[in-house]
């Protein structure tokens, strides 16, 4: 759709928070964009206009102008592309951020959604699953490495290493997602930032294992709640085979985290709110930056 026609249709679709629940909405909007009074920007802010020629990588560029292409391309922004792990000096729109700390000045925008945003329908039964945890991942990472030196051989395990590099003992092929569903547990420990797949392991009928995240996206990664959406582990993984256990003890548990894990993802599959949230953070960046007179001003603002 041609930009022009966008900006056409933005107040319509601002204005569209009427079809949904505004608490709901409200409540994601200022999860994702924190920002609070109001903001100026550096003079290394980029306009709109630009951002898709000078961002790389070019898919951080489609999906960010997926929705900053319904503003006037001379309004200005501040962008962290790739896995982010720290928080920048002033307001910029980022794919992460990490969850602890005075994170407001990263912006969150549903990025790089062909990789991380692959939800799937699992036809597996969870009775049905081998009683172990499937694991498969690049180990590079020294939290990676210290999980398999721990468990890698362990017989409620199947681990891999798909990466070439180091660790030869590790090394193995890659599997299938389809596969990974044959078994009841899948690890979903985090890399340079979040768990890239903790989101399809979160639709399947399987459970996901990993600590408390550390760092978020647009899944909201902060707001799931351990041992009620996945099975929390410690930090230093020491409790992973008595977690394993208990949930092969009692299925009825695992069935009900199963549950509520489905009904945490569902909020995503609405492609209209999606999209509409998608504006709202970016209109709300735009107001606390002081280039725009928002038209949902009140979403903004803290309940009184």
């Amino acid at each position: 759709m041609p930009r022009s026609s966008c900006r056409r249709q933005l107040k319509t679709r601002l204005l569209s928070v009427s079809a949904f629940d505004r608490h709901i909405i409200k409540q994601r909007v200022n999860h994702y964009n924190r920002l609070a009074g109001r903001h100026e920007l550096s003079d290394g802010a980029v306009r709109i206009a630009d951002v898709d020629r000078l961002a790389r990588p070019r898919v951080y560029s489609f999906d960010s102008q997926e929705h900053l292409r319904y503003f006037p391309a001379s309004l200005k922004i501040n962008y962290r592309w790739g896995d982010v792990t720290h928080v920048p000096g002033e307001p910029a729109f980022v794919k992460s951020r990490p969850v602890q700390g005075d994170n407001a000045n990263a912006v969150i925008l549903k990025l790089d959604k062909v990789r991380h945003f692959n939800f799937i329908n699992d036809k597996k039964p969870f009775l049905h699953k081998q009683d172990k945890l499937i694991g498969r991942g690049v180990i590079t990472q020294p939290h990676r490495i210290r999980f398999y030196e721990q468990y890698f051989g362990h017989p409620l395990c199947d681990l891999g290493q798909i990466n070439t590099d180091g660790n030869p003992h590790w090394l193995t092929e890659k599997l299938s997602i389809d596969a990974h569903l044959d078994y009841k547990f899948i690890l979903a420990l985090e890399g340079n930032d979040v768990a890239t797949n903790l989101k399809w392991v979160m639709s399947s009928n399987s459970l996901a294992v990993m600590p408390i995240p550390k760092f978020e996206t647009w899944f909201m990664e902060s707001t799931l709640i351990p041992d009620f959406h996945y099975v929390c582990i410690k930090d230093d993984y020491s409790d992973l085979e008595e977690k394993l256990k208990h949930y092969i003890q009692h299925p009825n548990e695992a069935l009900k985290i199963i549950a509520n894990a489905h009904r945490f993802v569902a909020q995503f599959r609405n492609q209209q709110l999606e999209n509409l949230i998608s504006l709202l953070v970016i209109e709300k960046y735009f107001y606390r930056t002081g280039q725009l007179e928002p038209i949902n001003a009140s979403l903004y603002e803290p309940d009184q």
